[in-house]
């Protein structure tokens, strides 16, 4: 569906030059703005009308427009990457301070954790270690690697790094957290003295999640834990669930979850959590650091901390952006050969009829992981729905005012939205920009808008 770019990235210049004298560049422009710059626009064309209750037409719009293509990749659209992040940012935040949409301030007040979890080993792999001093140590090859080295993650000797192993764990890395948070919830139980089955009526697990790559292509997942009573964020957490006892029996939880699949030749594969877990209490301070002195996380941060990771790829050599159909398509992709070999074992096990529930073909280009990227427990706060809907009401209430500024009758137009219908008729033409030198220039509107985003940003905080 994707109209291919008819510019060559070594004609771009020139391309851009044309495209800003054309007759028809400032309509493209407004609409490319409406967008926030999109990189991949979807193309409609069709009709929108608003009507009061009695059927009269308020607003009619026809025609053909752009839609933001909502990829939440910074290395695909950095338009809608930062919207995502910025609607990442509020969800996450809302459970964190709370927020006017019924989640209480109260929250702050609770019991409250920041969580790591990481994949095991699977072979030794080129690491960048630091000492006491900052210095660097050697890694196990005996270099001093760069941070930018791109061996780094890549195994020490591929022959025998655990190909297998890593794409059958990542795989069910959804499936080990969904075993932790039943073990934890039974932790929890038994912290309270009371039968597991009993849980759901003394308290509540709520908790935010987003997984990211390491170099090593394996996600590890970064949690906010927080602990309620069992109608969710206002009711109160139980006497006996404190900070002490969450961060108690997060630990006994991340140890206990475990998993088993099956090797392509039926030995038992047992999957569980690396031992590097990372677990930090978050504090209600209002800073502007991550860390405060005394090494706590704070919540004001956080959220822009986790936000962040939801919109990377990754890490520092990207894989497929897109399914892959063919492997012999593999050759032809900017990827790591560490990577490339773990898509590869996606591709032979899923050729296997005991792993055909998995669908590793079509998650071979996420090396596997078949999870969201953000997770969130039903009461833990807003969701993205919700986001975008207040974003579509806002809309809609300032074309209503506009049209009330514009009529000579105060009374003629009805500003309460419970009175009025929207009816969408659109359908699609194609998707993305028609030519490569038109992406760069919607690239370029997104990048002025971040950056005047920052600066207003970095105003109010001098202010």
């Amino acid at each position: 569906m994707t109209a291919p770019a008819t510019t060559a990235p070594a004609d771009v210049l020139d391309a851009i030059s044309a495209r800003l004298r054309d007759p028809g560049y400032r309509t493209w422009r407004t609409q490319v703005e409406a967008t926030g710059g999109c990189a991949a626009p979807i193309h409609l064309s069709g009709s929108t009308r608003v009507l009061d209750r009695d059927g009269a037409v308020l607003i009619e719009r026809g025609g053909e427009i752009l839609a933001p293509c909502g990829n939440r990749r910074e290395s695909v659209c950095p338009a809608c990457s930062d919207r995502y992040a910025g609607d990442a940012f509020h969800l996450i935040r809302a459970g964190l301070a709370g927020d006017s949409k019924g989640v209480p301030a109260a929250v702050t007040g609770k019991p409250r954790a920041f969580l790591t979890l990481t994949a095991p080993s699977f072979g030794p792999v080129h690491t960048r270690r630091t000492g006491r001093r900052a210095q660097i140590l050697p890694c196990g090859c005996g270099d001093r690697h760069h941070p930018d080295d791109p061996r780094l993650g890549s195994p020490l000797d591929p022959d025998t790094y655990d190909y297998v192993g890593a794409v059958l764990w990542q795989a069910h890395a959804g499936a080990l957290w969904h075993r932790f948070t039943i073990a934890l919830r039974r932790a929890l139980a038994t912290a309270l003295g009371i039968p597991v089955r009993a849980f759901r009526d003394h308290a509540r697990l709520s908790y935010a999640k987003v997984a990211e790559y390491q170099r090593r292509g394996l996600v590890h997942f970064h949690a906010v834990l927080r602990l309620d009573g069992p109608d969710g964020p206002g009711d109160p957490t139980p006497t006996g669930l404190t900070g002490d006892v969450l961060r108690e029996v997060v630990r006994l939880a991340a140890r206990t979850a475990v998993l088993t699949a099956p090797r392509p030749d039926g030995t038992p594969l047992v999957l569980e959590w690396g031992r590097q877990l990372d677990l930090r209490t978050i504090t209600p301070a209002h800073a502007a650091h991550l860390e405060d002195e005394s090494g706590e996380i704070t919540d004001a941060a956080l959220a822009g901390y986790i936000a962040k990771y939801a919109t990377k790829g990754t890490g520092a050599s990207e894989t497929a952006e897109r399914p892959i159909r063919d492997i012999d398509h593999l050759q032809h992709l900017d990827v790591s050969p560490h990577h490339a070999a773990m898509i590869r074992t996606c591709w032979e096990l899923g050729a296997l009829e005991r792993y055909e529930e998995l669908g590793l073909r079509r998650w071979a280009h996420m090396l596997g992981f078949r999870g969201h990227f953000l997770t969130k427990s039903q009461r833990y706060s807003t969701t993205f729905g919700a986001l975008r809907n207040q974003r579509r009401t806002w809309r809609l209430t300032e074309d209503l005012v506009q049209l009330d500024r514009d009529t000579e009758d105060p009374n003629e137009i009805p500003l309460d939205l419970s009175t009025v219908t929207v009816v969408n008729d659109w359908r699609l033409v194609h998707i993305g920009h028609r030519a490569y030198a038109e992406r760069e220039l919607a690239v370029a509107i997104a990048e002025r808008n971040r950056q005047q985003r920052k600066s207003r940003t970095t105003q109010r905080r001098t202010a």
